[in-house]
């Protein structure tokens, strides 16, 4: 029996609430950042945060579902599970990968700036 579809099912609802999780979290403490860099104009700050969101989810809810191109066929409960398993830990450690990299790059072009 192809359990795919349920793989699929169960991995994208996984990975969708884990983004937009995180993504909420994100937006909400990285007014602060934002507005560190753009001290004179909280409009423009929200509108940088927004796009910053929206680039988020389209990034990682978009790479999410192009990789359920690579899966191969899934026969049994355990290879579901470490499907499921596996992928999800890879979005998460990309989750974690690209956090890391634009806190360095925040960081790095605040200390410039003094």
């Amino acid at each position: 029996m192809n359990l795919n579809l349920i793989a699929y099912s169960i991995y994208i609802f996984i990975t969708t609430i884990i983004i937009i999780r995180v993504g909420s979290i994100c937006y909400h403490n990285g007014n602060v950042f934002v507005a560190n860099l753009i001290p004179d104009d909280k409009a423009f700050c929200l509108q940088i945060n927004n796009m910053l969101l929206t680039g988020y989810y389209l990034l990682n809810i978009g790479y999410a579902v192009i990789t359920l191109s690579n899966w191969s066929t899934i026969h049994t409960m355990i290879q579901m599970i470490e499907a499921i398993s596996s992928h999800t830990a890879t979005i998460i450690c990309i989750l974690a990968g690209l956090h890391y990299l634009n806190l360095f790059w925040i960081t790095k072009f605040i200390k410039s700036k003094t």
